[in-house]
Order: structure tokens, then sequence, then C-alpha cells
């Protein structure tokens, strides 16, 4: 595609709620369960990787929920051992319950049950460390086998969220480039690069901290409960005890944080917009002296979006306190309850010691589901807007069989009783009719907000008409798809558009396969070629995507250049020359004059002296031609052409 850039110079109308257009949220809740579920779904391509993630994860917490078991088997063996040795000579050679009925009948009661309650007290005999160091190996065994599955289990995992948030931003870019220029004016810049950006980065951050340690947290709070019912049903249950109230302190701060999120992101974005905005039009911003009232919009906005995330955060994080609260008072009676049970001999120490391990392991994935609420809804709030995006309408699309122009397209335009507005209830253009004949210059002129650059607009597809019709060669351009018809166009805007890059790049933008020479020759014909000379680096001279190191007049020179390369069937030329000094636009003009030679051309402009050779001079006022013939005819009807042109050149002649 030979045009510039497919933006229009001037905006639509807005209608509608103001607020609406910052990016803000509506009055409505979000939906958060919708918003989920979707998010999820953008999982589905990935689901073999997840499963198998599920089943190293389950591996994982199998091996690490073994492990206290096995400790506490360690613990027994110490504890069994250290009171063996204790009983001293006069109990060696004697079988457990012989000890136990001694020590009742020597009146140690409490000692007897705790000897009473374990498994491999061999009395007189101290700690089998042969058996010990086996238990420990395996026990060393099954935490580095737990830490490998683990490690595989994240490996895959980052992989997995990656993809899928390239996938996403895939799916974003490809949409930018469906949805129409409405929706794209109707949006603050800085405002839908934030949905790009930062939302995307924080669903990318919520899904690789979720993803493998929310898997993990349940898993292990299923394997934990299943071995600590196996241990001991009633301190299982002494422990279960503060799970619902942590379930219920969670939800209710969650609740509560949910919208400090969604203001959190949408803040973000308003923010982003007025910063982009501020540092495009920083030069105007400063000439204007609206510094201070910048900055105070700036301090507004910033101290709002600080409210929100202070809020977000603070609400949010004390979620792992309370919890570690609850965990914690869960811990002491667990502690007691399994003292009193070591004591009366129904448990042994070591399943004790396992048990709190558990309880611990317990209570720390709960927090941690529970402390991922904040990432989740923040996550989920930043996909909403990313979703909405997703889901903004799409300009219509390219016919299935779309119409094939000749191979030598001539350039005949025609409107025909073409109407359009950019609100229902705003009408613009009714009823226009033109004809552009191959090779014709056509003018266009008028007051802002006239029509003129909505009328190349409605040409290029920017949008589509209300009623009538375009045509090319005589074909409907809405039979043709937009490529085809944009490819036979070019087009240099009043707003000058570089990207980083050399100047020869920029110059060959819209022809992949330009040779040096071509490049060199389109920039000696438009005048470009006489300042490049002067760089150091010459066509290799690196500028930025604001063309900082080349002047404006330079990158209005730039842009014709390009323009020429492409060498286009129909010309678009919007202001072309509004940067350029008096001497350089008599240069440029005849660089222009050749360049619209057999190329039908539209050419916007103020400027009447660069319009006086042009083969048509339509005059439009309120999205009417209210006039249209050549300079001399118009001159000689005395209408609103020849106002306009005395307003230029007569008045200042009177005053000298």
């Amino acid at each position: 595609m030979s045009a510039q850039q497919n933006a229009p110079t001037r905006r639509p109308p807005r209608g509608g709620n103001p607020m609406m257009s910052m990016g803000m949220p509506g009055e409505k809740s979000t939906n958060f369960k919708a918003s989920g579920v979707r998010f999820l779904r953008e999982l589905r391509p990935e689901r073999f990787k997840i499963v198998l993630v599920l089943v190293l994860s389950v591996a994982s917490v199998f091996l690490a929920v073994v492990g206290p078991k096995l400790l506490g088997r360690a613990t027994n063996l110490i504890f069994d051992g250290y009171v063996g040795k204790r009983l001293g000579p006069q109990f060696s050679g004697m079988t457990q319950d012989q000890v136990v009925e001694a020590l009742r009948a020597a009146g140690q009661d409490t000692f007897a049950s705790t000897v009473a309650g374990m498994t491999g007290l061999v009395p007189g005999q101290g700690i089998d460390f042969g058996a010990l160091r086996g238990v420990l190996a395996v026990v060393v065994l099954v935490y580095v086998g737990s830490f490998l599955f683990g490690w595989a289990q994240g490996r895959i995992t980052a992989g997995v969220v990656q993809r899928v948030v390239r996938r996403l931003r895939g799916d974003v870019e490809a949409k930018i480039g469906r949805l129409p220029l409405s929706y794209v004016d109707s949006q603050p810049r800085g405002e839908l690069l934030s949905r790009v950006t930062n939302d995307i980065d924080n669903v990318a951050q919520t899904l690789q901290q979720t993803l493998s340690q929310l898997i993990t947290a349940v898993l292990t709070v299923i394997g934990v409960l299943v071995m600590m019912f196996w241990i001991s049903p009633l301190l299982a249950v002494v422990a279960l005890v503060t799970v619902p109230l942590s379930m219920l302190v969670a939800a209710m701060i969650a609740k509560r944080s949910r919208p400090q999120f969604v203001r959190q992101w949408a803040g973000t974005g308003e923010l982003n917009a007025h910063i982009e905005e501020m540092f495009t039009g920083h030069t105007l911003v400063t000439v204007f002296g609206r510094q201070q009232e910048a900055a105070q919009t700036f301090a507004e906005r910033n101290e709002k979006l600080y409210d929100a995330s202070f809020k977000a955060q603070f609400i949010s994080g004390t979620i792992q306190p309370a919890l570690g609260f609850l965990a914690n008072l869960n811990y002491v009676i667990v502690a007691v309850v399994g003292g009193l049970r070591v004591a009366s001999g129904t448990m042994t120490l070591g399943d004790v010691q396992a048990f709190i391990q558990y309880s611990r392991q317990f209570t720390q994935p709960i927090t941690q589901i529970a402390s991922m609420a904040n990432l989740l809804q923040s996550g989920i709030a930043s996909a909403e807007r990313v979703f909405e995006l997703l889901d903004a309408p799409e300009q219509t699309p390219d016919p299935e069989r779309p119409a094939a122009l000749d191979e030598h397209v001539a350039g005949r335009v025609a409107f025909e009783h073409v109407a359009f507005s950019y609100s229902p209830d705003k009408p613009l253009i009714e009823d226009l009719s033109l004809v552009a004949e191959p090779g014709q210059t056509i003018a266009i002129i008028g007051p802002t907000g006239a029509g003129k650059t909505t009328l190349v607009n409605l040409l290029m597809r920017f949008y589509e008409v209300d009623g009538g019709r375009i045509t090319l060669d005589g074909t409907d351009v809405r039979d043709l798809t937009r490529d085809a018809l944009r490819s036979e166009m070019g087009m240099v805007l009043q707003d000058t558009w570089l990207f980083g890059g050399t100047i020869a790049e920029n110059i060959a933008y819209g022809v992949d396969d330009a040779t040096h020479e071509q490049i060199v020759a389109a920039a000696e014909a438009t005048h470009v070629d006489r300042f490049v000379r002067t760089l150091p680096d010459g066509y290799d001279t690196v500028i930025d995507d604001e063309g900082a190191n080349v002047s404006a007049g330079e990158k209005q020179l730039l842009t014709i250049a390009r323009a020429f390369l492409a060498d286009p069937t129909i010309l678009i030329l919007d202001e072309a020359t509004s940067s350029v000094d008096t001497r350089t636009e008599v240069l440029v003009q005849q660089a222009m004059n050749a360049l619209r030679h057999g190329r039908t051309s539209f050419v916007i402009a103020h400027r009447l002296s660069t319009i006086r050779d042009a083969d048509t001079i339509l005059v439009m006022e309120h999205g009417s031609i209210v006039e249209q013939g050549s300079h001399e005819r118009l001159l000689e009807a005395g209408g609103a052409y020849a106002r306009l042109y005395e307003s230029q050149f007569a008045a200042p002649v009177a005053q000298e």
C-alpha cells in the first residue's frame, strides 16, 4: 500500500459519554465470571501441555507430601532410641508391653502411656543409626525428585504462558488492522497503547505467577488433607475448623478490592493517554504556556491512579496477614492437642511432628490461593480491557469474490450521489456527485469542517459511504479489496509521519524492492537530495519516529518523495506543502506537477497559489460542492472561490 498513513488529519465529532472515550469503565459492574471463563479459554490450544503440567505437578506434590511422613518416621527412630536408652539396663530384654506394665506399677502412668504409643521401642537399645540413614536417604531422594518434577513443570508452564500471550498479542495486532478508523479516532492513542502493552503484560504476569502456583496449591491442599486424615482424623477436623473462616475472610476482602483493580487499570490507560498527548504536543504546550495546566491535569489523574492503586493493593494485601493470623491460631491448637495425644499414647511424636508440618503445608497453599486473588483480579481486569478491544466492531469485510481491476488502471474516479455522516443526527455530505477523469487534477478547497478530508477518506475507504457509491474505472470501490484499492493510491498528509530508520528506508516505505538509484531519483525529483547530501551519513542518516533531527519542511519533502517513488495511479495530497517555505514550495510544486502528470490527483489545499493549474477546483461548504470549475472561470463567476482568492491576495496589496 502506498498510502502514507491510515489516519485522517482531523477527527470526526464524537458523541456519547465523554468519559467512555477516555477508556473509563461504564456504570455497570464488570462481569468477572464471564471474563474469567474467556480468560481460561485462551489456554485451550495448550491443553495437552497443561495436562503434562498437571501430571508433573501431581508427581511433584505427591513426593513433597510424602516427605513429612518419612521425616516423622526419622523422628520416631530418634525418639524411640532416646527413650530406649533412657530406660536403662533394668528393662533390657523386656517387651514393650512388659515395660509399660512395669512403669504403671511404679506410678509413672504418663510416661507409660507415652511408651505404649511408640512403634519401634527396644528397651535398653539406643538410636538405630543404620535405619535412620536409610530413611534420611529416601527423604533426600523424595525431595530431589519433587524439585525435578517441579522444575520441569515450571519450564513447561513458562512456555505455555508465553505462547498464549504471543497469540494474544498477535490477535490484538490483527484486530487493529481490522478496526475501522472511526474506532481509532474515538480512542486516545495512549489509552489504546495501554491496552496493547500494559494490559497484555499484566495478563502475562498474572498467568505466569498463578498458573503453576494455583495448580500446585490445589493439589497440595488435596494431598495434605488426605495425609492429615490418615494420620489423625481428630486433628484433621481441628485443623479444618479455621478453613471456612479463612475462605470467608478472603472472599470479603477480594470483593472489596475488585472494583479498585478495575479503577486502577482504567486510570492507567487514562494517564498514559494524557502523557502521550502532552509528549507529542510538547512544543505546542510550551508555546501556549499550558505547562501548568498540563501538569495539573497530570497531577489529578496521577492522584486518581494512586488512590485506586493504593486501595487495590492495600485491601487485597490484607488477605495474607489475615490468613496468616488464622494459620498461626490453627498451629497453636494443633500443637496443644497433638502434645496431649502424644502424652496419652494415642499418637507418636513423629506423627505429631509430621502433622504439624502438614498443617503448615495445608494453610500455606490456602494463603497462596487467597493472596493470588489480587493477581487474578488484576489480570482479569486487564484481560477484560483487551477483550473489549478484540470485541470492538470491525470494518466491513472485503467481498468474498472481489472484483478485479484492469492491469493498467486508468484512474477515473466518480462520486455518485454520495451521502455520509460521522453521527446519524448530524449529516455532513448529502447527495454529492463529481467525476475525475484519468490524468485530471481535482483541487478541493473550503473552510475547516467543510468535508474536504472526509471526501478522500471515503475514496480510500477509511470510512464507508452511507448512501450512493464511489467507483474506480466504473467498479464500485466496495467490490474491491481494500488492499487492491489502496495499492493504486498514494497519499501525502498534512501531518507527516516517519518511522525510526534511515532516510532511504523512509523514502522506500511503500516499495519493498526499491533500488538505491530509484530512491535517489525520487529524492532528486522532490528536492530531498539537496539537503540529504549535506548530512554526514547521507541517505544512511538515521532519524527517529518523531523526525527530531530534520526540520518540519524536510519531513514534508520526505513524505512527498515516498509518494513519488510509489508511483501511484491516483495521488492524494492533503495540504502536502503546508510545512515548506515559499521558495521550497515553488520547487515542490514543480515536482508535484511532474508527479501528477498522467495521474488522477486530488489536492486539498488552503493556499490557492498551489492549485491555480488544477483542471477542476471544487469549493466545498458544509459537505456540499457549492462551486466547481477552473481557476479562471471561478474568478469570473465572482462567487465563493473569488472571495477566498481575494482575501488571500488582494487584501495584502490593498494594505500596501
